[in-house]
Parts: C-alpha cells; sequence; structure tokens
C-alpha cells in the first residue's frame, strides 16, 4: 500500500513539475522527456519503478515514426503553408469584403466565411490569424468596427482550422484515441477489437464546425442588431468599389473556385471511402502546389492546368476502375484504366515540375519547406518527449490511479466526462493543444471509453475544447498573433476581451454536442457505419 501510495505521489509532483517547467518558459519536449527521466530514476531508486519501462521506448519510437497515419501531419502542413504563401486568403478576402460590406456586420461575416475556407484547405491557426490580421482588421477599424468585435472574430474565424477537417489536431487526436480504444476494448474482455480512424473524427468533426460557424456569424449579426455602431456597413463606394454586384459575383466565384476544388478533392476523397487521410493529405498537398504555381507560372500555365485536370482524372479513376497491378487476372476494361492512369500520372509530373521550378524561381518553395520541416518536426519531437513521459507515468502507477478516480466519481460517466472536460479547459490556459493531446488524452480516454463513451463524440468534444485553448487568456496562442500584427492602437486588453464572446460561444457548442451527440456521430454512421 506505501509503494502504490508512494508512485501515486511521485505522478502528481512529475505533473505539477512539468506544469511549473512549461510556465517558466522551458521547451516542451525536453521538459516532458527531462522530468519523466528524472522521476524514473527517483522511482527506480524508491523501488516503486520498474526500469524494464525505459527499454519499451525505443520500440515505441519506432512504431511512432512508421505510423502511416502520422504520415499526413507533415502533408497537411505543407498544404496550409502553400496555399497560405499563394495569397488565397487575401482573394478571399477580398471577394467577401465587397459582396457583404453593405451590410451591417458584413466585414465580420466576410472574416467568418475566410475562416471557415480557410479551415478546411489549410489548417493552420497561426497563418489563418496573421494573414487576416493583416488584411481585415485596418478595414474594419477604419470603417468603425468596435476593436473587441473586430479582434474576437479575427482570432475566433482563425482557430476553425483546428475542428473543421482536414485538421492537423484531428489526426493527432484521432491517432491517439484509435489507440485509446483498442486498449479499453481490450480490458472490457474484447480481444477482436474494433478500430476509431481518422476519417471518423474527419467525419465527425465536419458538422459540429459548421455550426460553430453558424453560431460565431450569429453573434456578428445579434451585435450589429443591438448596437448599429459596433458594426457599420461600409459605405457603398468603399464597399463597390467602382463595381457592380454582378462583377463581385463574378469576382467571388474565381476567387472560391480553386479552394474550394481543393477542398472537395480532399474531403471528398475521404469520406467518400476513395482514399485514406494520408493519401489525401498527399492529394491536398500536390493540388496547392498546382494552385501555387498556377499563380506564378506565366507561359506554363496551359502545363499546369493539364496537371490539375490530369489529378482530378486520376481522383475519378480511383473511384471507378480497379488499378490494382498486382492481381493474378486484369480485365481489357481494367487495363484500359491502368494506362489511362500510367498517362494522366506522367501528365500531373510535367505539372507539377512546372509548378516546382516556378515555386523555387520565386522562393516560395524553399520557404514552404523550411516551414512545413520546423512545424513538423515539432510535432513529432514533442510526441516522442509525451511517449516517454506516458511510459514513467503509467510506470508509477498513475494509469490506475486516474482509471480509480473517474469511475469513482459522483454522476457515473456524465461526472467524469465533465470533469474531462473541465480539466481540459483550465490546462487550455496553460497548455498547447498538442501537449494536451499527447499527454493529457492517453490517461484520460480509456477510462471514459471503457464507461461506453463513444469514441467518436469523445473525440470531437476533445477537439472543441481544444479548439478553446487558443483563445484563453494568458498563453491563448491565436491572442498572441493577432496581437503581433495589429494596429499600435489596438490595446492588448481589446483583444483579451473580444474574445470571450466567442470562448462562450465555444462553450455552448461543447453542451449542444453533450445534449445531442448524433452531431458528431450521424455522419461517421452514415458513411462508414461507426
Amino acid at each position: 500500500m506505501q509503494v502504490t501510495l508512494l508512485g501515486e505521489a511521485l505522478d502528481i509532483l512529475m505533473v505539477l513539475a512539468v506544469c511549473g517547467a512549461l510556465l517558466a518558459g522551458f521547451p516542451v519536449a525536453f521538459t516532458l522527456a527531462g522530468i519523466a527521466l528524472l522521476f524514473g530514476l527517483l522511482g527506480t531508486a524508491l523501488g516503486v519503478f520498474e526500469p524494464a519501462f525505459f527499454r519499451a521506448l525505443p520500440q515505441r519510437v519506432y512504431g511512432v515514426m512508421t505510423n502511416e497515419v502520422l504520415i499526413a501531419v507533415p502533408l497537411f502542413v505543407f498544404m496550409g503553408v502553400m496555399l497560405e504563401r499563394s495569397k488565397v486568403a487575401e482573394d478571399l478576402l477580398e471577394s467577401l469584403g465587397r459582396l457583404f460590406g453593405t451590410l451591417r456586420g458584413g466585414l465580420g461575416i466576410a472574416v467568418c466565411v475566410v475562416g471557415a475556407l480557410l479551415a478546411a484547405s489549410t489548417g493552420i491557426v497561426g497563418a489563418t490569424v496573421v494573414t487576416m490580421g493583416l488584411l481585415s482588421l485596418p478595414t474594419m477599424l477604419r470603417h468603425g468596427y468596435d476593436p473587441r468585435l473586430a479582434c474576437g472574430v479575427i482570432c475566433a474565424a482563425g482557430t476553425l482550422g483546428q475542428i473543421i477537417p482536414p485538421s492537423i489536431v484531428l489526426v493527432l487526436l484521432g491517432d491517439v484515441m484509435s489507440a485509446a480504444f483498442q486498449r479499453s476494448q481490450l480490458e472490457r474482455g474484447l480481444f477482436t477489437p474494433e478500430t476509431v480512424a481518422v476519417g471518423d473524427l474527419f467525419a465527425g468533426a465536419l458538422l459540429p464546425g459548421l455550426v460553430l460557424v453558424g453560431l460565431y456569424v450569429a453573434y456578428v449579426v445579434l451585435v450589429a442588431r443591438l448596437r448599429p455602431a459596433a458594426a457599420p456597413p461600409l459605405p457603398p463606394d468603399a464597399a463597390a468599389a467602382g463595381r457592380s454586384r454582378s462583377a463581385a459575383l463574378r469576382q467571388l466565384a474565381g476567387a472560391l473556385l480553386a479552394p474550394v476544388v481543393l477542398i472537395v478533392a480532399v474531403l471528398g476523397s475521404i469520406l467518400g471511402g476513395i482514399a485514406t487521410p494520408t493519401e489525401a493529405a498527399g492529394v491536398g498537398a500536390v493540388g496547392a502546389l498546382l494552385l501555387a504555381g498556377w499563380r506564378r507560372a506565366g507561359r506554363a500555365r496551359p502545363l499546369v492546368a493539364a496537371g490539375a485536370a490530369a489529378l482530378v482524372g486520376l481522383l475519378l479513376l480511383t473511384a471507378f476502375v480497379d488499378l490494382r497491378v498486382t492481381r493474378r487476372e486484369v480485365p481489357p476494361a481494367d487495363q484500359a484504366g491502368i494506362a489511362l492512369a500510367v498517362l494522366l500520372t506522367l501528365l500531373l509530373a510535367a505539372g507539377l515540375a512546372a509548378c516546382l521550378l516556378q515555386t523555387w524561381r520565386a522562393g516560395v518553395l524553399a520557404a514552404v519547406v523550411r516551414a512545413t520541416a520546423r512545424i513538423s518536426s515539432m510535432v513529432f519531437v514533442i510526441l516522442i518527449g509525451a511517449t516517454l513521459f506516458s511510459l514513467v507515468f503509467r510506470g508509477l502507477g498513475g494509469e490506475e490511479m486516474v482509471h480509480a478516480a473517474l469511475t469513482d466519481l459522483p454522476g457515473g460517466t456524465w461526472g467524469a466526462l465533465a470533469l474531462v472536460m473541465l480539466v481540459m479547459f483550465l490546462l487550455g490556459f496553460f497548455l498547447d493543444f498538442i501537449e494536451i493531446v499527447f499527454v493529457v488524452v492517453p490517461l484520460v480516454a480509456p477510462p471514459l471509453l471503457v464507461l461506453g463513451v463513444d469514441p467518436v463524440w469523445l473525440g470531437v468534444l476533445i477537439a472543441v475544447n481544444l479548439q478553446t485553448s487558443f483563445l484563453t487568456p494568458p498563453f491563448g496562442f491565436a491572442l498572441f498573433y493577432l496581437r503581433g500584427v495589429a494596429p499600435e492602437g489596438v490595446r492588448t486588453a481589446e483583444i483579451y476581451r473580444g474574445a470571450v464572446p466567442f470562448v462562450a460561444i465555444q462553450l455552448l457548442m461543447l453542451l449542444l454536442l453533450a445534449a445531442w451527440p448524433e452531431l458528431a456521430t450521424w455522419l461517421p454512421g452514415l458513411l462508414f457505419g461507426s
């Protein structure tokens, strides 16, 4: 009994030490790994930790590096950074601003819609907040918008990339939830466990993400109606800028075409069962490169357009023709389809070569590759540090402690779920979503899943909760991003106060998901039967 209590005490001290070191500004990955190693050695000296847990680390790291699902992370990062450098956001904001600008709150509505479109095409919060802060915040302030409303809507719309697929947090969360779900089934005696895939979370998060966008828009409209001076319409001459509404619609259609086609290709291939999330991430990366190349191609535009058409053709061909070449017998129709696929692949390769050349000459490709390598390295190094932390935490008996604490709570499953959501919300004030996904979720998800909580519903609840962490001071990253690009006249207090209503909206979204789990489970059940 004393050994168990000592191990649990070391677990609690280890968590407190990690929180203290992170608040002091130490790097996340090295903090997790270093403190875990120190407490593991201390536990070994005290006889409450088995050193064999350390020997499991290389196998765990190898499993992380060979995990096919996690290959989607650098691909989606590349896709997002490339689209951000392609000036997609600028075209969308300008076009939607012209269309909605004459309405009260029109610029705020345009920011919400652009945030949703960028979330479905880039998924990178920092790039989205900075881009919209640079482009739309000065315009909104110049035309009389309340600084709190303008800052709040930009920060909130920028965080939609966390919940609207394809989202990096959903990829990471899906991998963690899959392992937790299988472990929970084994604990219940199910030795042929079912799985939950990243595609299930993508489908489950789509409707809640769209509902959240609708709630943002509704709030902007409500503020514009109750306080007209806080969200005035643009003067007709500024909104139209000499163009008719039909011209504005044509400009909007041109700005929307490329990102919408890319969104449909990526999400459609996943939700339609044509491709896995990793394969779809490859499609997104290639599509983003084609889009960036098209904007700089000049005389090579016909070749880039042919490459884009070949990509679409390959997706359609994959959906209707069996292109496997390892079969013993290949029917003549499939042989023709395979030959056509080879030709389309060669055409796509030529288009990509032209895009690579043009983006390299423009200095875009090198910057995108560096940013992709930096972000992906950060994610995987944190994952390795969190893996060591989890091993030591479990070796000291922390998993049994968490399981007992959750299962003994009053209120049963709902009490345990409410406590986990509250803890994650509070941790979001101080920790990044990556630390919470890699450290906290593996500890709390298995007990909840053992209690019978639906894994897709739980994953979407966690994703919405983690999205809130970007808006909660003092370490809300979206607030920091906007502070870095906001005009000098905008005070930090106005940015913080502007985010508060949107934090409340996200908490309302959590309550809606708790009351109607079908928001998260209906679409995956319809598409995948899960």
